[in-house]
């Protein structure tokens, strides 16, 4: 991927064609709550207050999102927006990618994306929220921008990535806590939360956050007392007390008819559920609750489907559903058992060697996994290892367009998968779009975008101020739709990443548009 990066345009406003306003950003006002998800469970008694200080008129702080210059700190310094596992030179992008733009911009247009990205956008934006990059302009001890990156993990149901964050950032920070508490229920690691929750002065846990760390840590004594003492003081509900008192001392009430599913679902009173023999059923649940479904604890099927829900929105790596797939017989017919099926045919065929025998295993798979929303999966577990097999007809058709959906899709142009494939295809993997035409609405404003010799109007001020950050989030935005996106928002999309150096983005998202839409 190219990092250099333009450095001189001409200004210019946004587009009212977007649909975003002139503020393409603001999709929300500065009053929204510092989280977005209300899912979270209550389990730090006072949270602390996350309102920016107010900078002094002679502070060296930017008071605007103009050129200015980036100061490095060494890691102990860095302020947690600043905080990521991915260093610069793993991503490529540039050490300003955040820095020129300011917090009240970038987290409302981070918070809006949407969760069904087309796979590139959205491996693009996992790159970003893991990226170790300084902060924005006008960063404070409030970490909304690191908030806001997590919260967009949680959204996903990434949770690996959120905790991943979480862990590098501290956890344990009060402002924090809260969170990787949550993950850590869901992920099935609360016992070392809980360990950090009771012995951290710091943080001051709600009583059912409480009586469960306790019970979880063995002292079921001071838990019980704990439990006693919030229905004394009033501070726990009847709800709560249910609950908890099955959790402590389950015994006491076999036979009896279960709970009612609780009017808010946490993670916290959600695997207190589990624990006490009264699952509640993933159905409907935020996808971070799906991740629950991975747990050896679970049937194959409930695991086959939370795999298959976060492969779509790209939670967990595509290998993770194909290993499970292979991991028995399937019990039944239809849905998930078909495609587990169907994918360990496939396998067997691949494995054996035997071209005659892949072709015939091949059409169905890529059936099954187009029809469940997991191609683009299936291609980048699949689609490299049959660029190199010979196949002809229709399983050659699969063959290539599989090669060009995956991340050797440049490889695939170079090889006998174009023979097959319509020469546009080859044109953009190989970034040689520069005179090629087209009729069609989509094809031309791919083919534009990609051969854009200057940046969109729509892009050009943010670009010369170097807003670099919200060109990416604006950009993703424009294509959240894939190929059914306007086409003149796909031309200034593309044309916008392309601009900024991001050609292999921009070139995979571009022929994913290709790929996927209604009539390929």
């Amino acid at each position: 991927m190219r990092t250099s990066i333009p450095t001189t345009f001409a200004c210019a406003v946004l587009l009212a064609s977007t649909g975003l306003g002139t503020s393409p950003l603001h999709a929300q006002t500065n009053e929204d709550p510092l989280s977005a998800i209300d899912w979270l469970s209550d389990v730090v008694r006072e949270a602390p207050s996350a309102q920016p200080k107010a900078i002094a008129p002679d502070s060296d702080v930017a008071t605007s999102a103009t050129a200015t210059q980036v100061t490095t700190m060494t890691l102990g310094q860095l302020k947690l927006d600043a905080v990521g596992l991915l260093p610069r030179a793993s991503t490529g992008l540039p050490a300003d990618f955040w820095a020129r733009s300011s917090v009240k911009d970038l987290v409302p247009a981070l918070r809006n994306l949407r969760g069904d990205l087309p796979p590139p956008l959205s491996q693009f934006l996992t790159t970003l929220l893991l990226a170790e990059l300084p902060a924005p302009v006008d960063s404070t001890d409030g970490a909304e921008m690191f908030l806001a990156r997590v919260d967009k993990f949680l959204e996903l149901g990434a949770l690996d990535q959120a905790q991943a964050l979480l862990a590098r950032a501290g956890p344990t920070r009060p402002i924090l806590f809260g969170r990787w508490f949550d993950v850590s229920l869901l992920t099935g690691q609360e016992d070392q939360a809980c360990t950090s929750m009771l012995q951290t002065p710091a943080i001051a846990p709600t009583y059912p956050a409480r009586i469960l760390c306790l019970a979880r840590t063995g002292d079921w004594d001071a838990a019980a007392l704990t439990l006693n003492t919030g229905k004394a003081l009033d501070v726990i509900s009847d709800k709560e007390d249910a609950l908890l008192a099955r959790f402590l001392d389950p015994e006491l009430f076999e036979g009896e008819p279960f709970l009612p599913v609780p009017d808010r679902i946490t993670p916290l009173n959600f695997r207190m559920h589990e624990a006490i023999g009264e699952p509640l059923s993933l159905g409907g649940l935020p996808h971070a609750f799906a991740y629950r479904g991975l747990s050896e604890t679970n049937g194959w099927k409930a695991r086959l489907s939370a795999a298959e829900r976060l492969v779509r929105t790209g939670a967990v790596a595509p290998d993770t559903l194909f290993s499970l797939y292979a991991e028995r017989s399937p019990a039944a017919s239809g849905g998930v058992w078909d495609r587990a099926r169907a994918v360990q045919d496939f396998d067997a065929a691949l494995s054996s060697g035997d071209a005659e025998r892949i072709a015939k295993k091949l059409t169905p798979v890529m059936r099954a996994m187009r029809s469940a929303g997991l191609e683009h999966a299936f291609s980048q577990s699949y689609g490299p290892k049959l660029l190199n097999i010979q196949l002809t007809g229709r399983p050659a058709q699969n063959a290539a367009r599989a090669g060009f959906m995956s991340k050797d899709y440049e490889i695939a142009a170079n090889s006998g998968a174009a023979k097959v494939a319509p020469a546009l295809w080859s044109a953009v993997a190989k970034g040689q779009t520069l005179g090629v035409t087209s009729d069609d609405a989509l094809e031309a404003a791919i083919l534009a975008g990609l051969s854009a010799m200057a940046p969109p109007p729509a892009f050009a001020s943010l670009l010369e101020e170097r807003r670099l950050g919200e060109v990416a989030l604006l950009a993703i935005t424009l294509m959240a739709d894939g190929a059914r996106s306007d086409p003149a928002d796909v031309e200034r999309g593309l044309a916008a990443l392309s601009q900024m150096g991001l050609d292999d983005v921009a070139r995979q998202t571009a022929l994913h548009m290709l790929l996927t839409r209604p009539h390929a």
